[in-house]
C-alpha cells in the first residue's frame, strides 16, 4: 500500500474515533445567562474565515461541499445548525477538512453561539 494511502485511511480513523466522542447538537447547551455573541460579532466572521470558502453560496470552488450546504446568512446558519454543531463546533473538528483549522478558542465560541440558537 502507498504511503498517501496509508496517511489518508490514519487520518479517517482518527477522524472517526474522535467524532464518535463528540457532543451532538441535541445535547447542545446554552449557557444559562444566554451569549454575548452574535452574527455579526462573531457567527459572520468565523463563517467567512473558516467555512464560506467551501460553504459560500457564490464560491466556484467548494471543493467537493454540497452545493445545498451554504452558510452565507443567518436563515441559512440555522437552517443547518445542526450539521454545523455537529461537525465544526467544541470538540467536533472534521470540517473544515484543514490545513487551517479554527483554534479549539474559536470552535468553543462557535459552539456556544449555536447552542444560543446563533442570534
Amino acid at each position: 500500500m502507498n504511503r498517501a494511502l496509508v496517511a489518508i485511511l490514519i487520518l479517517v480513523a482518527v477522524a472517526g474515533a474522535s467524532a464518535c466522542n463528540a457532543p451532538d447538537f441535541v445535547d447542545a447547551k446554552c449557557p444559562p445567562g444566554g451569549t454575548e455573541l452574535t452574527y455579526v460579532s462573531f457567527g459572520q466572521g468565523f463563517l467567512a474565515r473558516y467555512c464560506n470558502t467551501c460553504h459560500g453560496r457564490d464560491v466556484d470552488e467548494r471543493h467537493g461541499a454540497p452545493s445545498k450546504y451554504t452558510f452565507d446568512s443567518p436563515k441559512e446558519v440555522h437552517k443547518w445548525i445542526d450539521r454545523i454543531y455537529d461537525r465544526s463546533a467544541g470538540d467536533n473538528a472534521s470540517m473544515p477538512p484543514g490545513p487551517e483549522d479554527p483554534p479549539i478558542e474559536a470552535r468553543d465560541q462557535l459552539a456556544e453561539w449555536l447552542a444560543c440558537g446563533a442570534p
